[in-house]
């Protein structure tokens, strides 16, 4: 995790998009645990409440479960469910802003294909 904090959002939400972007790019996978609250905490110098908050928002979600004495671990499905909202999430809030931008700029459908193309091929020879 980026032990760089943003003003803009609480920590602990923060922390909670961190663990999120962890399990979404297979980081952490269905039964791994998370990081305890007090390793969290020390590494990064925040409280343990802090920590707790963030962690118990993706308990909440259905992301993440406490087994109690063992401490807390990726529920299975927590990366189809979190793909799934954030590519509804992506279409909801930001999609418009892109066809609006693309329409604004007078981009045709052809030329981003093309452009997408070419970045996944200049990705496959830089791997």
């Amino acid at each position: 995790m980026d032990p760089k904090w943003s003003e803009d959002l609480p920590i602990y939400r923060q922390l909670r998009d961190r663990v999120v972007a962890m399990i979404l790019e297979g980081v952490l996978t269905d039964g791994d645990a998370l990081p305890s609250v007090r390793n969290v905490a020390a590494e990064y110098r925040l409280n343990p409440l802090t920590v707790l908050k963030g962690y118990q928002e993706l308990v909440d979600e259905g992301l993440v479960e406490k087994k109690r004495g063992r401490g807390m671990f990726v529920n299975d499905g927590a990366r189809k469910q979190l793909l799934k909202d954030e590519r509804q999430r992506f279409l909801d809030k930001e999609w418009p802003d892109v066809v609006a931008t693309i329409q604004r700029l007078g981009l045709d459908a052809g030329s981003l294909l093309d452009q997408i193309t070419m970045s996944a091929d200049e990705g496959d020879t830089n791997d």
